[in-house]
């Protein structure tokens, strides 16, 4: 934030419109307020201006999906806000209205585009669900195996039309290699990536059947090594945690949001619900959030909601709206299948494992991000075989490649 005698710029993490801008003016006998809510929540440390438009001004979260800017006077006084992409600028200088007209149609057109693409999007959903909808776990798990890497060895594709991202998944040998050299170092190194080692400190997450292994231990050491092959790829990462500690659910988006980051990975190992279903339950699966779809997302939610209950209360009030728009939704959901498809491959170039799919899931550690976010399960921790697979070093490797294969080819397409 930025200002000065005659005007004061605030600077978001996302472009905003005219509709999530209201103004409306309050005045008495001593005072003269112009009065201004913006749809968005102030990140933890915000700085008050020392100088601005205004003789006073106060910014404070009006309520949990709005935050208000009062301008007051002692005598009357009009203050004009101009909209330019992620900035806004408060000054008592009437804009010029060529600029605004310019913004405006720039602004109308990128809404036509952005409701074009929903709609289509929406339509493609709402036929994938009525299919779930329709049958058991099982041929939902084949339905989801559509939004995924179309492999030799993953070829059952339902008789329906080609979901959300069909084409995107087919990745060739040589297409993570090429992905990333479609990114240049200057626009590596612009792009900042949070890592989200799930768990830790008393929070030790899933066990192994024999107890000995514990998920915070895994999925830290998966995380360091994919934070390694990033740094060498030059991006910038960084860690909700790096040691053995716990970090509230709500801190750790907090977290990204306040570094600006471009992506949150939060990763973690799954486990069945049940001793009977320990010993079939296994694969690798990627998450993103959306209201749950079937029993196998919601049981893998539940499992890594746990950690931190209370913090859900914040959540439904303030974050979640917020976050379950219909631009990060499908932001997100591209960025699952990129990563998902990524990781098959890395780790069938040495192992035999089971694709779980592209899912859908309230997970709490996901609200609140203001970035792509997804969460990846590396395995079943629960399953014997599987468990011994995941705290293997070597294949650990496999997963932090596949892991930043996914981070390169999402940027290639959506830079």
């Amino acid at each position: 934030m930025l200002s000065d005698k005659n005007s004061l710029k605030i600077k978001l993490n996302r472009n905003i419109n005219e509709d999530e801008l209201k103004n409306f003016t309050l005045n008495s006998k001593d005072s003269w307020r112009n009065v201004y809510d913006i749809t968005g929540i102030l990140p933890s440390k915000f700085p008050i201006p020392e100088k601005a438009s205004s003789a006073k001004i106060r910014i404070a979260q009006k309520d949990p999906s709005t935050v208000r800017i009062v301008f007051e006077d002692a005598k009357k006084s009009q203050i004009y806000a101009q909209i330019d992409e992620k900035e806004i600028t408060f000054s008592k200088n009437k804009p010029a209205e060529n600029t605004q007209k310019t913004e405006q149609k720039a602004e109308q057109k990128t809404e036509q585009k952005t409701e074009q693409n929903t709609k289509k999007t929406a339509k493609k959903v709402a036929s994938a669900e009525k299919t779930s909808e329709k049958t058991s776990e099982n041929k939902a798990e084949k339905t989801a195996k559509t939004q995924k890497e179309n492999t030799k060895n993953d070829k059952k594709i339902a008789k329906k039309p080609e979901p959300i991202n069909q084409k995107a998944m087919k990745i060739t040998a040589d297409t993570a290699t090429a992905a990333s050299n479609k990114l240049s170092k200057k626009q590596k190194a612009s792009k900042i990536i949070v890592l989200d080692p799930g768990h830790g400190g008393d929070d030790v997450g899933a066990l192994s059947q024999n107890k000995k292994l514990r998920e915070k231990d895994i999925v830290l050491n998966v995380s360091k090594k994919t934070a390694s092959l990033l740094k060498e790829r030059g991006y910038k990462v960084l860690f909700t945690r790096s040691n053995d500690r716990f970090i509230k659910l709500r801190s750790r988006t907090s977290f990204a949001n306040d570094k600006g980051a471009h992506l949150f990975i939060s990763i973690h190992a799954n486990a069945a619900p049940n001793k009977e279903k320990a010993k079939s339950m296994n694969g690798i699966e990627t998450f993103f959030l959306s209201p749950s779809r079937s029993e196998r997302s919601m049981n893998a939610a539940n499992l890594e909601n746990k950690a931190d209950t209370d913090e859900m209360n914040y959540f439904t009030k303030v974050s979640f709206l917020n976050f379950l728009n219909r631009e990060k939704i499908i932001a997100s959901n591209k960025l699952a299948i990129d990563m998902q498809a990524a990781l098959l491959k890395s780790v069938r170039a040495s192992y035999k494992v089971s694709d779980g799919g592209v899912r859908e899931a309230p997970f709490w550690v996901l609200v609140g991000a203001l970035m792509p976010a997804v969460l990846i399960e590396i395995g079943y921790i629960s399953q014997p075989d599987e468990s011994q697979k995941i705290a293997n070093s070597k294949y650990q490797d496999r997963l932090a490649k596949g892991i930043a294969d996914g981070v390169d080819e999402y940027f290639a397409k959506n830079l």
